[in-house]
């Protein structure tokens, strides 16, 4: 089949199936050029470093997915909804379980609607498409403008996932046996594809890809993502908390590393509290945990090494 805007050979110089082709071929490749021409700077409310806007433009440039892997709670999920704020597109989000498979991305078949509805003698049976329910990947395809696809812990997915959506996101279209139609994308979305390394993705499907892993913040810069959203917390207590964090965080064996949202969580908890930034750095034997620590610590292995290493070392000292 010859693309939509590929060369039109043998065809009249002058029908309206060739002015419509010609028309559809001009607005397509507006919104390309004016895809093309987005950037991503940041946004006041997400604290990205420079090489994460880079690789978000370069996705834009290249018009290729792209893959976001990080620890939980890095703000990988996060990045789609500012991204699609600062660009102004919309924001369609597929949010990935075990049981997720590839087709209900595009459309599923309602065929049990239709076996009732038969048997109820609704006329709607006759027309099958009135059973065929859209899916997110068919919702960023038939948008009237550019938009942002989340593909979400795609990682959740079995193994085959990400191979039965190659063709898919590589081509930006795919086939609808029941009417018989091949749904192609208006304007090809920028897809971002979050994964928290559960399992390894598939070479095919990486290669078509662009690639960037979220590296955990350095004080100074989730100093920068604490003060977005507490932008009047006391230096004093921001001090010591992070200090506290980053001790926590410095524990060899911990199960389950502190993340950023659990950062947050223990300054909201600390903040509503009251809580003086000296009972932060408290020496008193009795009080080795943090205050609020179960926002942190999320099992009993974690909080009992955490006790022990830090007593030994107070005693060291």
């Amino acid at each position: 089949m010859r693309p939509p805007c590929g060369p039109a050979e043998h065809a009249p110089h002058d029908t309206p199936a060739v002015r419509g082709r010609r028309r559809f071929c001009l607005i397509l490749g507006f919104f390309r050029r004016k895809l093309a021409a987005m950037r991503f700077e940041g946004s006041s409310h997400y604290v990205a470093t420079d090489d994460l806007k880079l690789a978000v433009n370069a996705a834009l440039t290249l018009e290729r997915p792209l893959l976001i892997k990080g620890e939980p709670g890095t703000g990988k999920t996060m990045l789609a909804e500012e991204v699609a704020a600062a660009l102004g597109m919309p924001l369609l989000q597929w949010h990935i379980k075990s049981t997720t498979k590839a087709q209900q991305g595009l459309y599923e078949y309602d065929a049990v609607s239709r076996l009732r509805d038969s048997q109820l003698g609704d006329e709607r049976v006759k027309d099958i498409a009135n059973y065929i329910v859209k899916g997110v990947l068919w919702q960023a395809f038939e948008a009237q403008h550019p938009s942002v696809l989340l593909i979400d812990e795609i990682d959740k997915a079995d193994i085959e996932f990400p191979n039965d959506l190659l063709r898919e996101l590589d081509r930006m279209e795919f086939h609808v046996y029941e009417t018989r139609e091949t749904v192609r994308a208006r304007h090809r979305p920028l897809v971002i594809i979050t994964s928290n390394n559960e399992k390894e993705l598939p070479d095919a499907f990486l290669r078509r890809c662009f690639f960037h892993y979220i590296r955990f913040p350095d004080p100074s810069t989730m100093q920068k993502i604490v003060e977005v959203h507490y932008p009047g917390i006391k230096q004093d207590l921001l001090r010591a908390a992070l200090e506290s964090f980053f001790e926590l965080r410095g524990v060899s064996g911990l199960k389950k590393k502190p993340s950023t949202s659990e950062l947050l969580d223990w300054l909201k908890l600390l903040l509503a509290e009251d809580i003086p930034p000296d009972a932060l750095r408290s020496k008193d034997q009795k009080q080795i945990v943090p205050p609020l620590a179960g926002a942190l610590l999320k099992n009993e292995q974690d909080v009992s090494l955490f006790e022990r290493l830090v007593y030994m070392n107070r005693h060291n000292r």
